[in-house]
This record gives structure tokens, sequence and C-alpha cells, in this order.
């Protein structure tokens, strides 16, 4: 083979390898920046907002939605005309993929609407600090509703929700507390519940309250003190009765002569609202002495002799 013929065969092949090294390199090249710009998205992407109360619960649809159906087809049938799949999407909707310190009352006002129901007269029962003796009472009564007895707070009881801007939409992980923002998910929730509550109250209406609170039995930075007396139609409510819970055994902090309680007849007075206050309201009293039966508080005689 010619001199210049090998030479040239030479220089084809040195010119493939340098051309399969440029294409590797730029593949090599392309990989790299490839790799560089995903890092950069997954840095700017938009992350969960944290907060420092818990997350929503989880499978928060099914719960509502259990609760929902249980609630009108077994425990209150004649409301059975309630569509507990609108209610849900319309819960999921006031707060889905939305900053959970820009809740609205606007937001639920569907829900409302939806999942609102009549309220017997002489059965409303309001409440502050005496969470888990007045719904131990309303189980044991069928006589008395408190908020959580409707078919609103039947289904939020215990529950918690917030959105996210970012998907899903949904914060499983943390909601802001009502320290960190007033016009959260669950506070906007209670509160407008809470008047609408007390806005269908009619006749006698109860409130229980808790006398063994260093505090004070009333105070009025409570949902009830805040809300739900200011919200007492006195044109349909005709007399407030206030039972001032002592635990058993424990101290008793205030009586019906108390100062927070003279606060709250003053309010109610100028309201326009007949009052009675008595003291360990004797059926409930019973329901705690269930609980401590020998306690000197559930004695219901003593020897004189």
């Amino acid at each position: 083979m010619p001199f210049h013929q090998g030479f040239a065969r030479m220089r084809q092949r040195t010119g493939l390898l340098v051309g399969i090294a440029v294409l590797l390199a730029a593949l090599v090249l392309a990989v790299v920046l490839a790799s560089v710009l995903t890092q950069g998205k997954e840095d700017v992407s938009p992350k969960m907002l944290k907060w420092k109360d818990r997350g929503t619960t989880k499978n928060l649809q099914e719960v509502i939605l259990g609760r929902c159906y249980n609630y009108v087809m077994a425990r209150y049938p004649e409301l059975g005309d309630k569509d507990c799949l609108k209610i849900w999407e319309s819960l999921k909707h006031a707060f889905i993929y939305k900053n959970p310190c820009n809740t609205t009352t606007e937001d639920y006002q569907p829900l409302m609407e939806l999942a609102s129901h009549p309220i017997p007269c002489n059965k409303s029962l309001f409440w502050s600090k005496t969470n888990e003796l007045v719904h131990r009472y309303t189980k044991s009564n069928q006589n008395f509703l408190t908020l959580e007895d409707t078919l609103l707070g039947y289904m939020a009881d215990r529950v918690s929700w917030c959105g996210d801007p970012s998907a899903p939409g949904i914060n499983y992980e943390s909601c802001p507390k009502r320290s960190e923002c007033e016009s959260n998910p669950g506070s906007v929730f209670w509160k407008m519940a809470s008047k609408m509550f007390a806005e269908a109250a009619c006749g006698v209406v109860q409130v229980m309250l808790n006398g063994s609170v260093e505090a004070g039995a009333f105070r009025n930075s409570s949902i009830f003190g805040s809300i739900e007396i200011f919200n007492l139609n006195p044109d349909k409510v005709s007399a407030v009765h206030i039972w001032l819970m002592h635990d058993i055994g424990g101290p008793e902090s205030e009586s019906c002569s108390g100062h927070s309680i003279k606060r709250l007849k003053s309010i109610l007075e100028e309201r326009n609202f007949k009052i009675t206050c008595e003291d360990n309201y004797r059926p409930v009293q019973l329901l705690q002495c269930v609980h401590n039966p020998d306690h000197t508080d559930c004695r219901l005689c003593t020897n004189t002799t």
C-alpha cells in the first residue's frame, strides 16, 4: 500500500475518534447541565408551610363523610335529605390550596348553609371549660344539645384541617395555631358554627361553666363570652340557666355569687335575659359521681347522730 494512502486512512480514523470523543464530551456536558438545572428547580420548588399545631387529620374525607352519614342516617334520620357528598366538597373547597392564614367567612358560608338544621327550643346547651363533662351529660340525656351534637359540630369535633398553596393543597404535617394567625381554618369555622348555633337557640337555654377554674368560670375571651352570648336573640330566648359545676374534690374557685358570674349576669341583664344560676346542678353532679362514688362530695346524706 502506498504511503500516502495509509496516511490518509490514519487521518480518517483519527478524525473519527476525535469526533466520537467530542460527541461523548457533549453528551456528558448535557447530562451535567440537566442535573444542575433539575437540582435548581428542586431547590426553588414550593414547599409546605410549617406551623406549630397538628396537621390535617389523616383520611379526613372518609372521617367527615362517615360522620355525616352516621348523623343523618342513624342518629337523626329526619335529616336524611342532607347531601353528605356536597357537604364534604364544600368543606374541602373552603381550604384546599389556600394559605391557612387567609381563611374568610365567605369560604365557609356554603358549608354552613348546607349543614344547618333547626334546633328544638329549650334544648340548647352552651359550655366553657367543661368539654368532657358537658358531652358526657348530653350523651346520657337526649334533652340537650351542644354545638358538638349538631351536624356541623359532630363532623368537625376533634379533627383538624388546613390547606397549602403547593400540591397536594392539603397540609398533613402542620396547621397554624390561633396564636400564629387569627384567620386560620379551624378558628374561623368554629366561630361561624358557634354564631349560627347561638342564633338558632330559642326558649330556655343552659350554659355549663367550670367553677374550679382559678381564673374564673366566665371569660370574655372564650367562644361563649365573645360570640355565643352576643348572638342569643332576646326575642327568641326567654331565659338563661347557668350551671356552675365544680370538680369532685377539686377547688371551688367560684360560686354563683363570684366575680366573673356577676360580670356574666350583667351582660345578660343588659340584653334583657332572665337569669338563674345553680351551683353544682344535681343531675350533672350525679354523673360526676359515677366516676367518684365514694368521695365525700358524692354522699347523698350524712350521719347526724
